[in-house]
């Protein structure tokens, strides 16, 4: 789950101004340690965030060909000499590489076998030796076309050699693409490292490779040259501030009724037709299945809760579990929830079952991205760029994806007034959730309990107090406390529980019985001390706003507690790995 970049041009630029700025824009995917490297043998490397490596920078350092790499650990600790670039003994060759080599321990030994020293633990110095040690007989294409064969896992690379403007890329599995501008190529794990620049990409595949100058690009695969052309992409181009926000997460929960504005608006709008069409598959498969991961599989169990409701046989399967999920073939639909669109999980999935030929529908935040690219139909949540890696706002939008599915097949749901609700929900609430995260600011354990479509909202801020506060925390089916959990209950503990009219007497009779053991008991319901929900919601009116206030309380409660709430620890918001 790294971020690379990779840029040549005809004419100097600078290092910073470029490259790092490049590199900025893919911090979300890592953020551990960084570091860049130029064909003119110029590199450094830092533990800690981007901007401990730009400090170290002159500002006047210029190149025309460099590459760079924000990390996020899988093989080797997190230290400056594991940081990328890598290079090969003799510093000839430079490589940045995301991705996991699952055989690399058998090719280091061959390559020990050779005399090469190794000087980390990392899979990628593997590479860049296993390159070097190829282009002593062979062309660069020739040795990556030897890589492809001989490495097992998941990767994506760019490197060059010292003292040319040529850039060499490939990729199995993870992403990588190419933006085109005027006297510059600008290689990424993702099209926004460039969107500011142009909208031209060319999008690796599997078992691609790349030849790249400055005014020129050529593609091959294993079977020969291949002629792709550029698309033209839609993106957001201006730079995402903070502005008067603390942290993006707060600056994102509070961007919501826009957000679900802007998606609410385009489904009846620019993509209404594709909602048409994806009903449609619906009403004519035999079963659904919803593939995701995290929060997104919250947003998909309540996805098919609604289904369920209407008729349709529906499950909700972690993509990381799916192989224990046998029941697939052709009049099976498989929605692929991801909203980056590039999680590894899910991309494997949707790889493994491609021989029932389902058909797949993607619902992403993020246009062709790999799951939008893999998919028969989509549904884009316009969410607009998230950078906290906790979801906020792309839970919202998926959620309102979900329910505009279920009101076109037959599910009286209006969505009009979700983004005012959402707006009065954060105006009431903030310096009440305020309040109560200084209590809840030193526990050790908080559980939430739900019941029928708040069970997943239940799920979703428990890992958000997980996730930001670090707090362990249990989502909960309410009716399977007295099973079990109920023994963890003691005097003190915090029971949040998620109330509303369509589950308030299963809700009531939990709570009570954990009160009974002593627990500290909150609601979030239109009966909550604590909280002031908008009257009469409907039930996906209420998830929301539940969702939300749980959203802030998580944020509020690591806030109190100084812990890098965007950037929280060992987490990276695309997960691009196994």
């Amino acid at each position: 789950m790294c971020g690379i970049v990779g840029i040549t041009a005809e004419k100097p630029f600078s290092v910073k101004g470029e490259l790092i700025l490049a590199l900025k824009k893919l911090e979300y995917r890592g953020y551990d340690s960084a570091g860049f490297a130029t064909t003119e043998g110029v590199y450094d490397k830092e533990v800690g965030s981007i901007d401990v490596l730009e400090s170290r920078i002159n500002p006047k350092l210029k190149t025309t060909t460099g590459i760079a790499h924000t990390r996020w650990a899988t093989h080797g600790g997190v230290t400056r000499v594991n940081a990328h670039p890598h290079f090969d003994s003799e510093k000839g060759l430079f490589i940045v590489h995301n991705g996991i080599i699952e055989n690399y321990a058998q090719l280091k030994a061959q390559l020990e076998e050779r005399g090469y020293k190794f000087i980390t633990k990392t899979d990628t110095e593997v590479i860049v030796n296993y390159l070097h040690e190829k282009m002593k007989t062979m062309s660069p294409r020739q040795a990556i076309l030897s890589f492809f064969k001989d490495a097992k896992g998941t990767y994506a690379v760019v490197f060059f050699r010292k003292g040319e403007k040529t850039l060499y890329a490939f990729k199995k599995d993870s992403p990588l693409c190419l933006g085109i501008c005027d006297g510059e190529m600008i290689l990424a794990s993702d099209i926004y490292a460039f969107s500011h620049k142009t909208t031209r990409t060319v999008f690796f595949e599997d078992y691609e490779l790349a030849e790249v100058t400055p005014n020129n690009y050529q593609f091959y695969n294993r079977s020969g040259k291949l002629d792709k052309k550029p698309v033209e992409i839609e993106w957001e181009r201006e730079p995402v501030m903070k502005r008067r926000f603390k942290h993006f997460m707060l600056k994102e929960i509070y961007e919501q009724p826009v957000a679900a504005q802007r998606l609410i608006r385009s489904l009846r709008t620019t993509q209404s037709h594709r909602v048409k069409q994806i009903s449609k598959m619906i009403k004519g498969a035999k079963r659904i299945l919803f593939l995701a991961c995290g929060t997104s599989y919250h947003a998909s169990l309540i996805g098919a809760y609604l289904l369920s409701r209407l008729g349709y046989e529906a499950h909700a399967v972690i993509a990381s579990e799916f192989e224990n999920f046998s029941v697939i073939d052709n009049k099976t639909l498989v929605f692929a929830v991801s909203q980056s669109g590039e999680t590894m999980d899910v991309i494997s999935v949707l790889k493994d079952i491609k021989h029932y030929k389902p058909k797949i529908v993607a619902i992403v935040n993020y246009p062709y991205s790999t799951v939008h690219r893999m998919a028969d139909n989509y549904i884009e949540i316009m969410a607009g760029q998230e950078i906290c890696v906790a979801a906020t706002k792309t839970f919202t939008n998926t959620l309102i994806a979900m329910y505009e599915l279920a009101r076109v097949l037959g599910n009286h749901i209006s969505l009009d007034r979700i983004p005012a609700k959402i707006k009065e929900v954060i105006s009431k609430n903030d310096l009440r959730v305020r309040k109560l995260a200084k209590k809840l600011s030193n526990n050790k354990d908080i559980f939430v309990l739900g019941h029928r479509i708040s069970y997943p909202i239940a799920r979703e801020v428990a890992l958000k107090l997980k996730e930001i506060s670090y707090i362990h925390a249990e989502g909960m089916m309410a009716g399977e406390l007295k099973h079990g959990t109920i023994a963890l209950v003691e005097p003190g503990v915090p029971v949040i529980g998620l109330i509303h009219e369509t589950n308030r007497e299963r809700m009531e009779s939990a709570l009570q019985e954990v009160e009974a053991h002593g627990a500290d008991v909150y609601t979030i319901g239109n009966s909550s001390k604590q909280f002031e929900l908008p009257k009469r919601l409907n039930e996906e009116e209420y998830s929301i706003a539940a969702t939300i206030i749980g959203h802030l309380l998580s944020y509020y409660i690591a806030r109190n507690n100084n812990l890098p709430i965007d950037k929280p620890r060992n987490l990276a918001k695309s997960v691009t790995v196994k």
